[in-house]
């Protein structure tokens, strides 16, 4: 059973871990280097419990501490009860939804481990946007993607804003990071998947033509927000698709692209569509 602790003074040293949470350069760079992540709200929290992740402490405003009863009775980490205001003052935000989690990372799987049984996955360069980053792995979960390869410069999946948006998505598709960039593209061609380029380019064939569902093995490569993939990475693509546009319409969000693209990847048509 976790120990419940009222904290009245922000600066109190158990709280570190939920210290600055709106410094994004600085939590991208503690949270990674200290093995931890944030967990914001109550199915954040048990869902990153259900995928096994270790729980450091909980930081709980009290009328969450009933809510969350049943977590607190089962987990030996501490529980930091305080005021909103007190919790405003640590994060540097008002908390919501009154409850966060400071987890523990596991270690990452290599991109090799990753590929031996996936069929669908997706690959990601520079996307860097946390807001797009849970986007595309709540639609990688959602919509049957069997893992997901982020390239060296990507956003951390983990991050608060991450984990929120995707609604624990995150711990449910594994990922890894690739070591070079574009190199280790080849090792995933290696691995006997075809590399599909997400591109809005008109030299790129409608995906729908390009039938993906039908491939042994596919991995669909998306880019960042504005940019796209680089020509480095087209270069290294089997093959240009794109999402037919209309209204003179001449992109989607990545994240919303995303979604159609995966359910062009993971699902056939139905027979007569």
């Amino acid at each position: 059973m976790a120990e419940l602790i009222s904290i009245e003074d922000p600066d109190d040293p158990r709280l570190r871990d939920y210290t600055g949470l709106t410094d994004v350069e600085l939590r991208r760079r503690r949270e990674p280097a200290e093995g931890l992540f944030i967990a914001e709200g109550e199915k954040v929290i048990r869902r990153a419990r259900v995928a096994g992740y270790e729980m450091r402490s909980m930081l709980l405003s009290a009328k969450w501490v009933d809510v969350m009863r049943d977590v607190i009775d089962e987990v030996p980490a501490p529980v930091y009860a305080v005021s909103p205001e007190l919790a405003e003052r640590v994060t540097g935000y008002h908390v919501h939804r009154g409850a966060l989690a400071s987890m523990q990372r596991k270690p990452l799987p290599t991109a090799e481990e990753l590929l031996l049984d996936a069929r669908r996955v997706v690959v990601m360069e520079g996307v860097n946007d946390h807001t797009n980053t849970g986007a595309i792995f709540r639609s990688a979960a959602a919509l049957g993607m069997d893992a997901v390869l982020l390239s060296p410069d990507c956003a951390d999946p983990l991050y608060r804003r991450s984990v929120k948006v995707s609604m624990g998505a995150v711990f449910a598709v594994p990922y890894a990071r690739l070591e070079s960039w574009p190199r280790s593209l080849e090792a995933v061609r290696e691995a006997g998947f075809k590399l599909l380029a997400l591109t809005p380019s008109e030299k790129a064939s409608p995906i729908d033509e390009a039938v993906p569902h039908r491939f042994e093995r596919c991995a669909l490569m998306l880019g960042a927000e504005g940019d796209g993939l680089t020509t480095q990475a087209l270069v290294a693509a089997d093959e240009w698709v794109r999402i037919p546009m209309a209204h003179d319409v001449d992109s989607l969000n990545v994240g919303a692209a995303a979604a159609v693209a995966f359910y062009a990847v993971a699902h056939a048509p139905q027979p007569g569509v």
